[in-house]
């Protein structure tokens, strides 16, 4: 890669932002013909950008030349490089925790391990909000704060714990918020009360989950705003979502790590709060009133 991208690579990890948040990076230094390729790339990650030159331009609607100079703007020398990386990143989405050990790691010395995962998740957390385009955020958290949209929430084996918390709070802050639970095979009931005036919010990080991806697409042919928090090489779900958080997820372990998405989330719990708050004083003193009430009849 060319010493622009290098340059993206972190000091602490070594973690090289993926091919998804270059183009986050700069979508906004893009000319018109180069966003066309950025968008679909994003919509289908990574495998359009896999396809050969020519397929790449023709579905992206635009020439060979403009396909060209997106990839250079995204600091790449040439597109077999671009390739090369979209190719190990797909490598990346399918590791299973045998191939993610701590490689590299069994002759350092591990008497500050604590340390030296701290600096790991730090590094993650300030990948990811460096990362996030501010325009993303702001409409995901503008999504969430409108009561007009009824909200789902639905997470994966690990990430379900996540939808839950934020499940938990923006049923605080506002009316019509669900959670999906339950078998998978159950899920279907709820699409019955999935519409244009639904938001589900997905999380789902590798090794990308099935049952989450057909769910999020039957929501979303059901006219549904999908909102999905990932890693950073994006679940398939980005294909239909309309506003993808990417999270960095790496650390010194088997097992990937959930800091940064759960900072995402928390963010956006603090953003609809923060919106919300001069009609929210009402809401939670009387939800306090009511929590008074109710431990009054506990048995002393």
């Amino acid at each position: 890669m060319t010493e622009n991208t290098s340059a993206n690579k972190s000091a602490d990890t070594g973690s090289p932002l993926t091919v998804a948040e270059l183009v986050q990076r700069q979508f906004e230094q893009l000319t018109p013909a180069e966003r066309k390729p950025a968008r679909l790339l994003l919509s289908n990650y990574p495998l359009v950008g896999l396809e050969t030159l020519a397929a790449y331009a023709e579905q992206a609607g635009v020439s060979h030349p403009s396909v060209l100079r997106f990839v250079g703007k995204l600091g790449f020398a040439g597109y077999a490089e671009f390739q090369a990386i979209l190719r190990s990143e797909l490598a990346a989405r399918l590791q299973s925790p045998l191939a993610k050990g701590p490689a590299g790691d069994a002759s350092r010395d591990d008497r500050d391990f604590i340390q030296r995962f701290a600096d790991a998740s730090r590094e993650n957390i300030r990948q990811t909000v460096d990362s996030l385009p501010r325009s993303t955020f702001v409409g995901a958290a503008s999504l969430l704060a409108d009561e007009k949209n009824g909200l789902f929430f639905l997470g994966g084996r690990f990430t379900d714990a996540l939808a839950t918390y934020m499940y938990m709070h923006l049923r605080i802050l506002r009316r019509d918020v669900n959670h999906i639970t339950g078998l998978s095979v159950a899920w279907s009931e709820y699409l019955l009360d999935i519409d244009e005036h639904t938001v589900l919010v997905v999380f789902d990080i590798r090794r990308y989950q099935g049952d989450l991806e057909y769910f999020a697409r039957q929501a979303a042919n059901r006219g549904a705003r999908v909102l999905l928090i990932t890693d950073q090489w994006l679940s398939p779900i980005a294909s239909v979502a309309d506003y993808v958080l990417p999270a960095h997820i790496r650390v010194p372990s088997n097992w990937d790590s959930v800091a940064a998405v759960t900072t995402l989330a928390e963010a956006l719990i603090a953003a609809v709060n923060d919106r919300k708050w001069p009609h929210l004083k009402d809401r939670i003193n009387d939800l306090e009133q009511l929590r008074a009430q109710y431990e009054d009849t506990w048995p002393s």
